[in-house]
């Protein structure tokens, strides 16, 4: 039998640099550093999908609503698509006055060329150039000296000065990464970074960019550190650079390299939301920022709806979110262990607002994020009480979402401490049926009619019980079911938000009946979901979005309608 070769005999260690006199392990980060995000570029540049404009608006209209200033919204010497792309942000005047966009290029003539046309118009726009400058690179891919690699750089730079300087109009920021560059000789990067700065002599009113990446996560975070403050001393022309970092998390260790990195003297940070990107992705943006605001520092970015930012992602990428993600993931404030759920019980009995955060097991607030403390009960065959989505599934067919899954374990709970029992196998149903399925007032389904032509909008007529009168809604969408919110939205004036859908068949042959699960917001209230069953798929639908509203009706939030609100 062949034997793998021994790890020593395949792969060598990094070799790190000389710094004996290294200060950034006795410092803090007191501030964040500059946001840029690559998630419209780097991020969507990996996708088996890349994200179509309607996404790309989506994501980047994301992006600005959490506070990011600066985001790298395309390649656009890569494809008509991306080029198309930066023209619509302004031509439409679609970038806020406080927000820049980004574009990346190559170091080739007539890229930069194609690259610098793609901005004209745009108020201030920052110029990425980049070329790989590691020994590896220049031996295995170029083929060329260091001479050579130096001179592509300048080259590049010298062709965007001159371009730039003659638009006037544009307030122009202009960045070099030497790729490659935490694999490189440190002095060579030093010397191009030089040379490059020497090109486009920059000032201390007119900063550029120095970008430092870890294309490839080479080392332990503490090198990459080391390397970011040796350039940190010796860069010229250090008072007029922002000097920033693009880690990668190929050793999975991007979050630390980049912490380490501001520590270091780094003022800016490239990455994606939840780390998208090739390979293991690009340092997270999300990790980092709330890393910051657990230990008291603003972050300057907003996710005090981090489920909302999160499913925007998930839309957009079509990469799923892991559940134990930190501060986003569906199970990160949840307890399985009993001893954790008492330790946190208590700790939040215990908290009061006018002392820091102190309860066992949860580093920020949930509610901080948007998020509450859910004891979640577990979910599988062995697990007693835990397993309610287990019997629903095997014994009901019910297959619930997790976030469904977190919401119902809440109304389990409620029984249990209100009982003082284990709920039984035979009781999670008739909860789930008088929790869900039974919500049928004062809002209630009876029929509806669909029309449209194929390609055209939608048409749904829907008439309805309202506090006991029959109303009749009718509304137009891309499908029934947003016909039929925009219907209910317009007439009942219930501003209903649907920010999930799932569905699926419960039976088979001419039994078989459609579930849907639909998680909304109503009137602007707390996130909850709405579960419908029914043998059309529309109607199971429509019974989820009233399940939703009526159950946000039960709590309050919405004013219950009466017989004389609505006429027949």
């Amino acid at each position: 039998m062949s034997m793998h070769p021994t790890p020593s005999s395949k792969y060598r260690a990094f070799q790190p640099i000389d710094l004996p006199d290294r200060q950034w392990p006795s410092r803090r980060i007191t501030h964040a550093p500059i946001w840029m995000s690559t998630d419209l570029r780097d991020g969507n540049q990996s996708l088996i999908e890349p994200m179509s404009v309607t996404k790309k608006l989506k994501m980047f209209e994301t992006l600005i609503g959490i506070g990011m200033k600066e985001i790298e919204v395309a390649f656009p010497s890569a494809s008509q698509t991306d080029y198309d792309f930066v023209r619509k942000l302004i031509e439409e005047d679609r970038i806020p006055a406080d927000v820049t966009i980004e574009v990346l290029t190559q170091s080739r003539e007539d890229l930069i060329r194609r690259t610098v046309d793609s901005l004209t118009g745009a108020r201030r726009a920052i110029v990425h150039l980049y070329n790989a400058i590691a020994p590896s690179f220049r031996r295995i891919v170029f083929n060329a000296s260091r001479d050579e690699v130096k001179e592509l750089a300048l080259s590049g730079t010298r062709l965007i000065k001159a371009l730039t300087d003659s638009r006037p109009d544009t307030e122009w920021v202009f960045e070099y990464s030497p790729e490659t560059f935490s694999m490189s000789e440190i002095d060579f990067a030093l010397e191009v970074c030089d040379a490059v700065s020497a090109i486009w002599q920059p000032t201390p009113e007119r900063k550029m960019i120095i970008n430092l990446p870890a294309t490839v996560e080479m080392s332990t975070p503490n090198t990459y550190a080391d390397q970011i403050e040796w350039m940190h001393r010796h860069l010229a022309r250090r008072d007029s650079i922002v000097l920033s970092v693009h880690p990668h998390n190929d050793r999975g260790t991007a979050v630390a390299a980049a912490e380490l990195a501001q520590m270091a003297g780094a003022d800016r940070v490239e990455g994606c939301l939840f780390a998208s990107g090739e390979r293991t992705g690009n340092v997270d943006l999300v990790t980092l920022a709330l890393n910051l605001y657990s230990q008291g520092i603003a972050p300057g970015l907003d996710f005090s709806d981090i489920d909302a930012v999160r499913q925007v992602a998930e839309y957009c990428t079509g990469l799923p979110v892991h559940p134990r993600h930190p501060y986003a993931g569906d199970l990160v404030f949840t307890a399985f262990s009993g001893s954790h759920q008492d330790a946190i019980k208590k700790g939040m009995a215990a908290q009061r607002s006018d002392v820091p955060w102190e309860v066992p097991y949860l580093p920020i607030d949930p509610a901080d994020v948007g998020r509450n403390y859910d004891a979640v009960i577990r979910v599988n065959s062995q697990s007693g009480k835990g397993g309610v989505s287990y019997l629903l599934q095997h014994e009901h067919g019910f297959d619930l979402p997790r976030r469904l899954q977190i919401e119902f374990s809440r109304a389990i709970q409620r029984i249990s401490d209100l009982t003082g029992k284990e709920v039984h196998g035979d009781d999670i149903y008739a909860l789930f049926k008088s929790e869900y399925l039974d919500q049928t007032a004062p809002y209630g389904y009876r029929h509806h009619r669909v029309s449209g032509a194929s390609g055209e909008p939608v048409t749904v007529n829907a008439e309805l019980d309202v506090a006991g009168m029959r109303c009749t809604v009718e509304g137009s969408g891309s499908g029934p079911l947003e016909a039929f919110i925009n219907a209910v939205n317009a007439v009942l004036g219930l501003e209903v938000l649907v920010l999930d859908y799932h569905e699926h068949a419960i039976g088979s042959g001419a039994d078989a009946q459609a579930a849907c699960y639909i998680e909304m917001r109503v009137k602007g209230g707390a996130t909850l979901f709405g579960v419908g069953v029914d043998k059309d798929i529309i109607a199971a639908a429509i019974r989820a979005v009233l399940s939703g509203v009526n159950r946000q009706s039960l709590a309050g939030g919405i004013e219950k309608p009466t017989s004389q609100t609505f006429a027949i």
